[in-house]
């Protein structure tokens, strides 16, 4: 007979479930071998129930939520004799639910007393699956082809044997297969983890009650977030917001268009006018626009709301088969991310007018360098992988944060000294760019600046965005300023490439500089605090020269400081006005 919960007994297993994928995580990142899983945290942990929802997610990338039960579904549909000691991946987007190939998720079944309840999984980004360019993430790519290998939904143990041949296929297609394996090999820790511990919490209070507090969690999570949403002013709401260009037709933007329709605790989130799929790989697949749109409800209704599935069953979306946002097999993803802050910067800018009090500016976006060669010192071939921040915009009642990842791209920057070990790169500079950030009330986030010397032939890749078209300012704040990559800076050969680019030859001692876009600004400048304006300026944040244009403060000097100059400060102000 199956024993009813409590609400204490309830609250008990979900703080264990959070326990288990935060332990299943910090297993991860570890045990990772490429910096990009541990140095960056490109991954996510997941316990999902035995339909693939996912019942626990510890969220480093939000966007996972809608990854994982697609990948895991996939799965289901593909094998019908899963059994202890299996273990499965898959990173093809179209198949499951992968943002991008890169994007390699590993499976287990998790059984108690013989039945299957759950599965333990993971996704991680890897450094390389084969195809035209160091990193498998062409900018220029016009199909999925372009992208490196592509697994669907296959057997990777059997009785807790790894099948080999599977690892020799995907390392013949990487050029980092160490990398690649002993990443893959960490995931699979992280999961039989995951899959001890849930046994461990099954034991504990039985497998038919921790099957039924799946399923309660699930629905209280949807009542929780349809509870609060209820609580909003109903209305028709749109906004839209833009991709520079899709990497392959240069100068074109990509519009996201998003329709948001509230009534009661029903809400539909509508992107049937966003622009069709793109040739170069700027789409992203509906799992994806799930998850951003996840990231978006929690973030307005509570950022400590526990995460699984029910999320997703609070709310409606409707996307056009053909559209970037549900493009047709085998329209490339590889850089899906830049769509997405978009996707996610227009759904913020859409229901400003409902939550007020969580308004912000756009931010910087996601980018990633890549280089990629063989190394003179070990005589292997090596992909240096970054992501890199900027400048996050400015929220209703603070600045944006400077030199971070914002929305839902929660990876860290790589330490200046585990880059200069592992690669053949120098990094001479990294620093906050002054007045980067947009102007207002409050201020945008800072953007940054950080230049490299390559020490050997390189090929070398950007994946990024807002440099043509900047963050947008909120309630009258100004814009951020766009990004920027220069090759050889201030040379006979200096170059500036596009917010994508694919396979750029380095030299041996050029110098590459990239600057990240800062954040936008939130209401009037002119209405920013004096003491706040010269606080920035004596930290280095904003000239001199902008507080007395852009803020309407006149400065001086007071010794190695400089202070306000109130008579002058007040003419400007009174000038303006």
């Amino acid at each position: 007979m199956t024993k009813t919960l409590n609400a204490i007994e309830l609250e008990i297993i979900k703080a264990s479930l959070d326990g288990i994928v935060q332990e299943m995580q910090n297993s991860l990142f570890r045990t990772g071998y490429s910096t990009i899983v541990r140095e960056s945290q490109d991954a996510s942990c997941a316990i999902m129930n035995a339909r693939g929802e996912v019942v626990a997610q510890h969220v480093v990338l939000p966007l996972h939520i809608g990854s994982f039960p697609a990948c895991c579904q996939a799965v289901l549909r593909e094998y019908d004799d899963i059994a202890d000691g299996d273990a499965y991946i898959i990173n093809h987007p179209y198949e499951g639910g992968s943002p991008h190939a890169p994007d390699m998720c590993v499976i287990t079944p998790i059984f108690v007393e013989g039945k299957l309840i759950a599965f333990g999984g993971s996704i991680a980004h890897k450094s390389d699956i084969g195809g035209p360019v160091p990193g498998s993430c062409s900018g220029q790519a016009k199909e999925t082809f372009n992208e490196g290998l592509h697994l669907p939904a296959v057997r990777y143990q059997r009785n807790f044997e790894r099948n080999r041949e599977i690892e020799r296929i995907i390392a013949s297609n990487s050029r980092t297969p160490d990398l690649v394996l002993g990443d893959i090999r960490g995931q699979l820790g992280s999961s039989r983890l995951g899959e001890q511990r849930l046994r461990e919490l099954a034991a504990k209070y039985g497998a038919e009650t921790t099957v039924e507090s799946f399923e309660r969690l699930l629905k209280l999570a949807e009542t929780r977030m349809r509870g609060a949403i209820a609580e909003w002013q109903d209305g028709r709401y749109e906004a839209q917001r833009f991709v520079d260009d899709d990497g392959v037709r240069a100068n074109q933007p990509v519009k996201i268009h998003v329709v948001v329709e509230k009534k009661g605790d029903q809400i539909t989130f509508d992107f049937t006018g966003s622009d069709d799929q793109t040739v170069g790989p700027a789409n992203i697949r509906p799992p994806v626009v799930r998850g951003a749109i996840c990231y978006c409800l929690i973030a307005l209704v509570d950022p400590h709301t526990f995460i699984n599935s029910g999320l997703m069953n609070a709310f409606e979306l409707k996307v056009r088969e053909g559209s970037v946002m549900n493009p047709r097999f085998p329209a490339p993803l590889n850089t899906y991310n830049p769509t997405v802050h978009a996707t996610v910067e227009a759904i913020f800018s859409a229901l400003v007018n409902i939550v007020p009090r969580k308004a912000r500016a756009d931010g910087c976006g996601s980018r990633s360098i890549i280089l990629g060669g063989r190394s003179t010192k070990a005589g292997q071939s090596y992909v240096q992988y970054e992501i890199l921040g900027g400048g996050g915009g400015a929220r209703a009642t603070k600045d944006g944060a400077s030199g971070t990842s914002v929305n839902q791209s929660n990876a860290k920057i790589a330490p200046i000294e585990i880059i200069e070990s592992e690669f053949p790169t120098r990094i001479t500079r990294f620093e906050l760019i002054p007045d980067s950030g947009g102007t207002g009330t409050f201020r945008g986030g800072l953007g940054i600046r950080r230049d490299y010397v390559n020490l050997q032939d390189a090929r070398f890749s950007i994946r990024s965005t807002k440099h043509i078209i900047a963050p947008e300012g909120a309630a009258g704040g100004g814009k951020g300023r766009t990004g920027d990559i220069l090759i050889n800076k201030g040379r006979e050969n200096e170059k500036r490439l596009p917010t994508r680019y694919a396979d750029y030859p380095l030299a041996a001692q050029d110098i590459f500089s990239l600057d990240t876009p800062g954040g936008g600004g939130l209401g009037d400048a002119f209405a920013r605090e004096p003491e706040r304006v010269v606080a920035d300026v004596n930290e280095g944040y904003v000239t001199v020269d902008a507080a007395r244009q852009a803020y309407g403060v006149a400065l001086v000097r007071k010794g190695s400081d400089w202070a306000i100059d109130a008579a002058g400060t007040e003419a400007l102000r009174k000038a303006r006005a």
